[in-house]
C-alpha cells in the first residue's frame, strides 16, 4: 500500500485549487437513476468514493464515461435492482441509490452500508421516512430489502435529528412520488442544495433548500440536465487549517461566495488567523509564525463548525497556546486520530464527546496509521507541523476524500511525497 512522506516545518504558501465536492458528487451521480436522459456532470473529483459509485452505477445497468472530471451518464431499466455487498460495503453513500430505485422502479434490494468506522451512522430515518410513503422492508443476510405497492406516495417526514443521507435520500425519492411530501428537520448543508438544484434543472418541483423544512411535488417524470458541482468545503477547509497549523500565505481557488462566507463566520473564534475575501471564488488565508491560543469547539450541522474538520483542528490545535476543548456532537466514535497524535508527542485525551488538548510548543515525526477519511488528513497537517520525518501509512483512506493532496501541497512551499508500494 502507498505512504505518504512528509519532512515537517515549512510554512504554506502558494496557491491550490479547490475540487469538486465528493459530499454532493455522490448523490448528483445516485440521481442520475431518476431519469432514462442523459446527465452530464461537471467538476467531478477523481476519487476512489467515486470510482465506487460509478462502479455500483454500473452494476445497475447505467451507461458511464468519466473523462477530467466530467461524467457522461445514461441509466436504463436494471435487469435486477440489486446493489450487491462487494460494492456497497466500500462507501456509505452507495446507499442513496435506494431511494431513487424504490421511486422509480418500485423495489430494491441494497446491502447495509460500508465506509469510515466512525459510529453507527443508523440507516433507520432512510427506512422510517420510506414507510411513511408507503415502502414496506426486510432485513435479510445483511441486505436491505424494499418493495412499493405501485408507487410511493408523498408523505409527512419529520427526522429525529438533521441527517444529511436520510434527507438526500428521501429527497430523491419524493421526486417522483405521487402527491407531495415535506421533510421537516432537514438537514441544511450546501450538498443537499447543490442535489436540490439538480433535482430542479432534471424538473423536479422543489421548495426550501437550504431550510429545515423541504417541500417536494412529485413528477411522472424527470428529464436529463447538464450541472456542474459544488467545490470541496471539507477540502478548502483542511488546506486553511495546515496554514493556521504551520503559518504562512494560500489563496485557495475554485469555490463560491457561500462558502467563502460561511468560512469566515467558522474560523472567526480563531486567533491569528486571517481569511480575506478576494472575489466569489477565491479567498486567501493567512497565519503568522507566532502562537495562537487555544479554543473551544463544538461541531454542528451546517452552518456550524463541521463534524468532517473536527480531526484537522485537533491537529492544529496540538501546537496552540494553552488549552483547547472540541466537542463532537455528530459522531460517537471520531477520536481514532487522538493515539495516532500523541505518537507525536501532542498531549491530548478523551473525555466522552470531547477531547482535550494542552498546546506544547513542539510535535515530533513519527510512523502514523490512517484509520479513516478525515484522521488521515489530520496526520497530514500534523506531519507539516512537526519536527522532522512523518510516514503516514493506510493512506488509501486519503484518497477517499482528497484528489492528489500531496501533488497540491508540494507546489506550496511544503516536502511531501508520496511511496508507491
Amino acid at each position: 500500500m502507498d505512504k505518504i512522506e512528509i519532512i515537517g516545518g515549512n510554512p504554506i504558501s502558494g496557491k491550490v485549487k479547490i475540487s469538486g465536492s465528493k459530499n454532493s458528487a455522490l448523490p448528483i451521480l445516485a440521481c442520475s437513476l431518476l431519469t432514462s436522459n442523459i446527465m452530464k456532470l461537471i467538476n467531478v473529483p477523481g476519487l476512489s468514493d467515486i470510482h465506487s459509485m460509478i462502479k455500483l452505477l454500473d452494476s445497475l445497468n447505467t451507461e458511464i464515461s468519466f473523462k477530467t472530471n466530467k461524467v457522461k451518464l445514461k441509466s436504463n431499466r436494471p435487469r435486477r435492482n440489486f446493489a450487491s455487498y462487494d460494492l456497497v460495503r466500500k462507501m456509505r453513500a452507495s446507499f442513496l441509490v435506494l431511494g431513487p430505485l424504490l421511486s422509480k422502479y418500485g423495489n430494491a434490494k441494497v446491502s447495509l452500508p460500508g465506509g469510515c468506522a466512525i459510529g453507527a451512522r443508523p440507516i433507520d430515518m432512510h427506512l422510517e421516512g420510506f414507510e411513511k410513503m408507503g415502502a414496506r422492508f426486510l432485513i435479510e443476510d445483511g441486505y436491505v430489502i424494499g418493495e412499493v405497492k405501485k408507487q410511493l406516495k408523498g408523505a409527512k417526514i419529520i427526522l429525529p435529528f438533521q441527517s444529511v443521507g436520510a434527507t438526500e435520500n428521501l429527497l430523491m425519492a419524493a421526486c417522483l412520488a405521487d402527491g407531495e411530501t415535506i421533510i421537516s428537520n432537514a438537514a441544511q448543508e450546501p450538498e443537499i442544495i447543490d442535489l436540490g438544484k439538480c433535482l430542479i434543472l432534471m424538473g423536479a418541483s422543489i421548495e426550501g433548500l437550504g431550510s429545515k423544512r423541504i417541500k417536494i411535488i412529485g413528477k411522472k417524470k424527470l428529464g436529463g440536465c447538464k450541472y456542474r458541482g459544488m467545490p470541496d468545503r471539507i477540502e478548502a477547509g483542511t488546506y486553511a487549517l495546515a496554514v493556521l497549523g504551520c503559518s504562512g500565505s494560500l489563496r485557495i481557488t475554485n469555490l463560491d461566495e457561500p462558502l467563502i462566507d460561511n468560512f469566515i463566520k467558522i474560523f472567526s473564534p480563531f486567533d491569528n488567523f486571517v481569511i480575506k475575501k478576494v472575489d466569489d471564488n477565491a479567498m486567501i488565508v493567512l497565519s503568522e509564525k507566532i502562537p495562537f491560543k487555544g479554543v473551544r469547539i463544538k461541531t454542528a450541522p451546517f452552518p456550524g463548525f463541521p463534524t468532517d474538520l473536527q480531526a484537522q483542528l485537533s491537529a492544529v490545535m496540538t501546537k496552540a497556546s494553552g488549552e483547547s476543548i472540541i466537542e463532537e456532537t455528530i459522531f460517537e466514535n471520531r477520536f481514532m486520530h487522538v493515539a495516532e497524535l500523541i505518537r507525536m508527542g501532542a498531549e491530548m485525551n478523551i473525555d466522552g464527546a470531547k477531547v482535550i488538548i494542552q498546546g506544547k510548543d513542539e510535535i515530533h515525526g513519527a510512523q502514523l496509521m490512517a484509520t479513516d477519511l478525515r484522521a488521515s488528513s489530520s496526520l497530514i497537517i500534523a506531519g507539516l507541523m512537526a519536527e522532522g520525518k512523518t510516514i503516514i501509512n493506510r493512506v488509501y483512506h486519503l484518497d477517499r476524500g482528497y484528489e492528489n493532496i500531496e501533488k497540491k501541497l508540494s507546489k506550496c512551499n511544503v516536502k511531501i511525497r508520496r511511496i508507491k508500494n
